[in-house]
């Protein structure tokens, strides 16, 4: 009998020691994306995928976006606004550290705010920091921020990935080794197949409940879905073969979870590039493209229409699909008033999402069938970022704008669709300074109007966000309020 106690609790002692090990596995996670960052340094690039990696976990900014889309304090603990709107005082967190093991303080906050408003500034989103006057740095744990005019977006703008807050000596090497105050530090980049994080034992806020994370990058639709059903990765954000997404649901091992974005889908047009800076040709197009069978076809249902760059569940979006309803009579009518009866030909630069390929198939049939010709080019990320994005080489392209309330772009005379409206930047300026809710409310619909009145873009869907996950992990966001993968709070359920 002895015996067999003794082999009874040597058996429970190795269970007990397996069950350990178990769970220690499960502090891990493998989440795989479609898009690899181009780098890692978030302040000085338009590419999504910077923040999708980075956001909160490793960089943060004074404020931050909740899973919600709520405004939350972040390394500001607290803050105050004077009378008149034009400056807000930030008290910082106290104890702070870099992941080097440096202190955070208010110089280096001065120093991003700065850095991002500069000159020589590379900063993506530079106009979210164009109205700030001064930076000062008051004590170690306070700054004031003076602004030139009231802004009531302040707050709101300060939570995006490009206002995170970075240390002085960290820039040299930002875009390979990323150094931040967040709940995960950067610990591998294996360039074209994952980048690593671990766990901030020293993290100023809650800690991260997860010891190691690893993001696996895997473009090809078909390679996501082995990679998953193989349980190779954990989980996949915005999973990229929407046709796959009931075989998950119908499997226990996963769950599936599909969120809204931010993402407004559009047929970007160069504005200036002839004949599309003819507003009668870009109408042509919008009324040439049929958005139902372009959601049936490239997401197999999953968005939501639009007919301008707003999202549908902001409460003050106004649909505006009925300027732009499919109709490729009055399309060849519109190019026939427009002096192209017999149509024209553009490019049409695909960057490498889904959406996009598999889209810009369907929208050059259908601008076919009304007489316009369209070149694709399939382009990498990095390909589109530099012809597209920054060199404005295109005629058409199809990107998701993931930015939370980016309406303001069309305010920017040099942004790489090439908009230049007076009276678009007369009216955005009046709602930057506006505070009084339902007056900015009114100002946010006759922009939506404006710009869809003016057919600047094809505005086609909103993005809907698949994820695909273990069934036992909790935490993730299922929306998308911002572009990120928030990870701070995710956790393996027992």
């Amino acid at each position: 009998m002895r015996l067999t106690k003794l082999g009874s609790g040597l058996i429970s002692v190795l269970a007990l020691a397996a069950g350990i090990s178990m769970a220690h596995a499960k502090s891990d996670i493998v989440v795989a994306m479609q898009l690899e960052p181009p780098h890692l340094d978030p302040t000085s690039a338009a590419a999504g995928a910077i923040d999708s990696v980075l956001y909160s976990n490793v960089f943060e900014g004074l404020t931050r976006f909740g899973p919600d889309g709520s405004v939350n304090p972040g390394l500001a603990e607290s803050w105050s606004i004077s009378e008149d709107g034009k400056t807000y005082t930030f008290r910082l967190h106290e104890g702070v550290k870099f992941h080097d093991g440096s202190d955070l303080t208010a110089e280096d906050v001065k120093f991003s705010l700065d850095r991002a408003r500069g000159e020589d500034s590379a900063n993506a989103q530079k106009a979210l920091f164009a109205g700030i006057e001064s930076v000062e740095a008051i004590d170690p744990t306070t700054v004031k921020v003076t602004l030139k005019e009231p802004n009531g977006s302040l707050l709101f703008n300060l939570a995006w990935g490009d206002a995170v807050i970075v240390a002085p000596e960290s820039i040299a090497d930002i875009k390979s080794t990323p150094i931040g105050t967040g709940a995960f530090k950067f610990s591998n980049w294996v360039q074209g197949d994952r980048i690593d994080l671990e766990k901030n034992a020293d993290y100023w806020g809650t800690p991260a409940k997860l010891d190691n994370v690893t993001f696996k990058f895997i473009s090809d639709p078909t390679a996501a879905f082995a990679a998953v059903m193989a349980e190779d990765v954990n989980a996949f954000v915005g999973f990229p073969a929407p046709e796959n997404l009931p075989q998950f649901e119908a499997d226990p091992r996963f769950q599936v979870l599909v969120g809204s974005t931010e993402g407004e889908t559009i047929l970007s047009t160069n504005n200036k590039q002839p004949p599309l800076d003819n507003p009668k040709v870009r109408k042509a197009i919008a009324h040439a493209i049929d958005r139902q069978a372009i959601i049936d076809g490239a997401m197999f249902g999953y968005g939501t229409p639009i007919g301008t760059h707003f999202a549908p569940h902001n409460p003050d979006y106004v649909d505006l699909t009925g300027l732009s309803m499919y109709d490729p009579e009055l399309s060849k009518e519109l190019l026939a008033e427009a002096g192209f009866a017999d149509g024209f030909s553009t490019t049409l630069k695909l960057p490498p999402p889904s959406y996009a390929r598999r889209g810009g198939e369907i929208i050059a049939s259908q601008l076919r069938a009304v007489g316009i010709e369209t070149e694709i080019s399939n382009l990498e990320w990095a390909q589109w970022l530099e012809q597209v994005f920054k060199g404005k080489d295109f005629g058409l392209t199809i990107v998701s704008h993931t930015e939370p309330m980016d309406i303001g772009i069309y305010a920017r005379p040099d942004y790489y669709f090439n908009y230049d409206s007076p009276a678009f930047k007369e009216l955005f300026e009046k709602l930057t300074v506006e505070n009084d809710p339902e007056k900015r409310s009114e100002l946010l619909k006759e922009a939506q109007k404006m710009i869809s009145e003016d057919y600047v873009n094809g505005y086609l869907f909103q993005l809907a966000f698949p994820t695909v996950a273990n069934a036992k992990i909790k935490g993730l966001w299922k929306n998308q309020p911002t572009q990120a993968t928030d990870l701070t709070a995710v956790y393996w359920e027992d």
